[in-house]
């Protein structure tokens, strides 16, 4: 395990993971909404790590093991890496297995070399930190070839999340603010440390709080394929799962 660094005067500590790698957070995607969910999440992730066989990958704020297994059956190296120890209590068995590895530290500083891993991934995390251009840069810095995460798009029903958050909290307990970005916003980001944009996948047209609460995924997989067909998921679904590529 590495050591955690301290950060530098520059930044300040953030521990959103810490949240997210929780067993009240995994209550978010349980049951059979949830493995659905999750699969297609699963799916784009593989399909985006497709040309990278056998590469290392390093999962950035990944103790919430969303993706975990996945990667480890499809024959990447994987690291996951989260801000704390308590972060490492859900893929435990995958760790202590010696099927992945685990490291902690500054998510902002993160204690690696320049090119560490072929890939850097990372999910519900970009929107959960205040200092998310550091992010990005930090994880630029440490990928060798590619960078995959996950942003709630600006361009979709997360518009108007902030003024349905009081209901969105009574109906989900557990949801907490986030960031909503712009693809724009993003790919300028990567763009200032030489990565360019090459792939992406909106996952969702419909509100996943409107899928929770129907809980029937084959009702919403059927909705979801029709919203897919007609180009409004490309055009203002959410999240969306994107691509880099070092230049």
């Amino acid at each position: 395990m590495t050591d955690a660094v301290m950060p530098s005067q520059e930044y300040y500590l953030e521990t959103p993971d810490i949240e997210t790698s929780s067993d009240d957070y995994a209550t978010r995607f349980a049951g059979k909404v949830g493995d659905w969910f999750l699969k297609v999440q699963r799916d784009a992730t593989l399909k985006m790590l497709k040309p990278y066989a056998g590469a290392t990958v390093v999962d950035i704020g990944g103790g919430h093991g969303q993706a975990t297994e996945a990667i480890i059956k499809a024959g990447y190296d994987l690291t996951v890496f989260g801000s704390d120890a308590v972060c490492k209590e859900r893929i435990a068995q995958f760790v202590d297995s010696g099927q992945c590895k685990f490291d902690t530290g500054d998510l902002l500083n993160l204690p690696y070399p320049d090119n560490a891993f072929d890939v850097v991934l990372s999910y519900r995390l970009l929107p959960h930190i205040d200092q998310w251009p550091r992010l990005i840069e930090e994880m630029s810095r440490v990928a060798r070839k590619a960078v995959i995460l996950d942003y709630p798009e600006k361009r979709s029903v997360n518009v108007i999340a902030p003024k349905l958050f009081k209901f969105k909290k009574q109906m989900e307990g557990n949801t907490r603010p986030f960031t909503l970005f712009s693809r724009e916003e993003v790919t300028e980001e990567f763009n200032k440390h030489n990565y360019q944009f090459v792939d992406a996948y909106a996952e969702f047209f419909l509100p996943m709080v409107l899928h929770r609460k129907l809980k029937q995924p084959a009702i919403s997989s059927a909705a979801e394929a029709v919203c897919r067909a007609l180009g409004l998921t490309s055009l203002f679904g959410s999240p969306v799962i994107v691509k880099y590529t070092r230049r």
